[in-house]
């Protein structure tokens, strides 16, 4: 039986970049009310019955809902697959934070944004210091507060050079964190992330910002 033809293969195609782009609306509006159909419409530049049918099918698999009012939201098949591919995320990056621990001799950390907070999404510890920052993975604190969530914000407002706190988060601790995103360019994923280190000592951006760089790189090609 002969396959399908390079323009059903094309359609086919058309149609999973569409909901991914339906999916990825949905993510940039963040906790938002939602957005509805003929906003979703714009976004994509396509007539709204297309749109329909592509939330139709997003729902069918519980990837989004429809309220009351028709405004559309991500629903919790969202999370399930975030859960499953999370694991995968802290396995490949944590060797590239391994790398930068015990090249900078401190803790380094993968933290990605949650709404108004960082979330510490992998955490490696330097293995050959005596003494370094205990920093758990799965830890919040506000985007606000700390080197890690303060690159984040300077991502997200266009910048992307390293980022400085001291005692911020931990009396006498000392932070230089990197995003891995700009505001117009938020890949990887879509996620707003950085990657950073945290010390008992006082430490020299000089030094430890190529280390973050080249960190941040290999993280991008880890999210993507």
């Amino acid at each position: 039986m002969p396959g399908p033809s390079g323009s059903a293969r094309g359609e086919a195609s058309q149609t999973l970049d569409r909901g991914i782009r339906v999916l990825e609306a949905l993510a940039d509006a963040g906790d938002s009310a939602g957005l509805t159909i003929t906003e979703l419409a714009t976004r994509l530049g396509v007539g709204r019955p297309v749109v329909y049918r592509l939330v139709t099918t997003l729902e069918d698999h519980h990837l989004v809902s429809r309220a009351v009012d028709g405004r559309v939201r991500l629903a919790l098949g969202i999370s399930r697959l975030a859960s499953a591919v999370t694991p995968v995320v802290r396995s490949d990056a944590r060797p590239v934070l391994r790398e930068l621990a015990d090249a900078v001799g401190a803790t380094a950390h993968l933290t990605i944004a949650e709404g108004d907070e960082a979330l510490a999404l992998v955490v490696v510890e330097p293995s050959w210091t005596d003494v370094h920052v205990a920093y758990r993975s799965g830890a919040r604190h506000r985007l606000d507060q700390g080197a890690a969530g303060r690159a984040i914000l300077a991502g997200r407002g266009g910048e992307r050079g390293v980022v400085g706190t001291d005692g911020e988060l931990q009396a006498g601790a000392h932070g230089l964190a990197l995003s891995l995103s700009t505001s117009s360019d938020r890949a990887p994923g879509g996620i707003e992330a950085s990657v950073g280190v945290v010390s008992l000592e006082s430490l020299d951006v000089r030094i430890v910002g190529p280390r973050l760089e080249q960190a941040a790189r290999a993280l991008r090609a880890v999210l993507r």
